[in-house]
């Protein structure tokens, strides 16, 4: 069964990429190119998903991302 996910890619300040699975709580993972960081984000959905099963019915929905400033 294919399924579609969305992930958040962030760049650390390590240089490091970070993904996060939206929809898949802890689901995270990070590398040193984005290709890379696909690929294993890729196999952090599928390990997740092996141990999590309810996770194939997930109870929420992505809307958006937004970014917003906030001085303090």
């Amino acid at each position: 069964m294919e399924r579609t996910f969305n992930i958040i890619i962030e760049k650390g300040e390590s240089g490091y990429y970070i993904s996060e699975v939206i929809g898949l709580p802890g689901c995270h993972t990070q590398a040193t190119t984005i290709d890379e960081l696909i690929n294993r984000t890729k196999e952090a959905i599928l390990l997740y998903l092996e141990v999590n099963q309810e996770a194939l019915y997930p109870t929420t929905q992505f809307l958006e991302l937004q970014q917003i400033k906030v001085t303090a």
